[in-house]
């Protein structure tokens, strides 16, 4: 039987869009039929991650649960979530289900250590993520140099992703903004960037400003696409 992608997703739900763009552009297929089947579970209705991390906000494995039973009910074969922050819940999530999930800071971590061997990479993240430690030890796993933002440049991150992508705001007068910040941890010893937010890819695809940049969101995908025994392009 074809093995099928299950997204659990709605955090948020352009961040969960643009996954399965992803997964759609770099799948090698030469006609529809030459796709993988994907059950997508849109629930904008999950609390907020980092508020949940941080300040004890409402805790959204209930929602994340009844997204992941959906999920499951469809026959997905495994499961992938397009937030990072979502991952600090992934090991209540994984003991939930026998589904395998892939791991976003995992896989990232990989690529990180293939296409930047020796690389200092940054950790551009919400303040939830950059507190779990998630990213800091899946980079540690792999020997990968890291630094993270300091308090004014998360200040900026949580900006951008709260303020503007999620509140379908306009990213173009934010460019010079964006520019300042990568600047600011290009001179601080960065020599890429990892957009661990899933809103992120989203601004570096508006806002024309050089990385290099390491896409979390198109890590997963492609390692959903070869989990199913599909070849990437």
């Amino acid at each position: 039987m074809a093995k099928t992608i299950g997204i659990l997703g709605g955090m948020g739900p352009l961040a969960t869009a643009d996954l399965f763009r992803k997964i759609t552009l770099l799948t090698k297929a030469d006609c529809d039929n030459a796709h993988i089947r994907v059950y997508i579970d849109s629930n904008a209705q999950i609390p907020d991650r980092t508020a949940a991390i941080l300040s004890g906000g409402p805790d959204p494995l209930p929602q994340m649960q009844s997204a992941l039973r959906n999920l499951e009910r469809c026959g997905a074969s495994c499961i992938v979530m397009p937030c990072n922050t979502a991952h600090w819940f992934l090991p209540a999530l994984q003991a939930m289900t026998d589904v395998p999930f892939l791991s976003m800071p995992g896989v990232t971590a990989e690529a990180c250590a293939q296409r930047f061997p020796g690389g200092t990479a940054a950790i551009l993240a919400t303040k939830g993520t950059l507190a779990s430690g998630i990213y800091d030890m899946a980079l540690r796993g792999q020997n990968v140099p890291f630094l993270k933002p300091d308090a004014g440049e998360q200040d900026v991150l949580m900006h951008l992703i709260y303020d503007v992508v999620k509140a379908s705001r306009p990213l173009a007068p934010e460019l010079e903004t964006w520019r300042a910040l990568l600047d600011g941890l290009r001179a601080r010893g960065a020599d890429y960037f990892i957009l661990g937010c899933t809103e992120l890819p989203i601004v570096s695809a508006a806002l024309d400003v050089p990385g290099p940049f390491i896409d979390p969101t198109e890590m997963l995908a492609r390692a959903a696409i070869r989990f199913c025994g599909y070849e990437t392009v």
